[in-house]
């Protein structure tokens, strides 16, 4: 069985950037921390999305996320822009 990872994930629409990406590890109290701060942060800034994902890596995050990942977004766009 694999050990569930903590990756906090910033993410700005209107710069279309990530802004922060932070890998916790298994620590769920740092990490729900971390979360809670940004998500104080960023209150009155709806283009900012704060995520807390739990994953076996970020290679797997990168993929059921990949909206926040400068390539996924570049493919989401391309794919749309193509009519496909």
């Amino acid at each position: 069985m694999s050990t569930i990872k903590n990756f906090l994930l910033v993410f700005d629409h209107a710069k279309n950037e990530l802004l922060e990406q932070v890998d916790f590890g298994t620590d769920i109290d740092r990490a729900t921390q971390a979360y809670a701060q940004m998500e104080e942060q960023y209150l009155d800034n709806h283009r900012v999305d704060i995520v807390l994902v739990g994953s076996d890596s970020l290679e797997t995050v990168k993929v059921t996320h990949s909206t926040y990942f400068v390539d996924g977004a570049r493919s989401l766009i391309d794919l749309a822009l193509s009519g496909s």
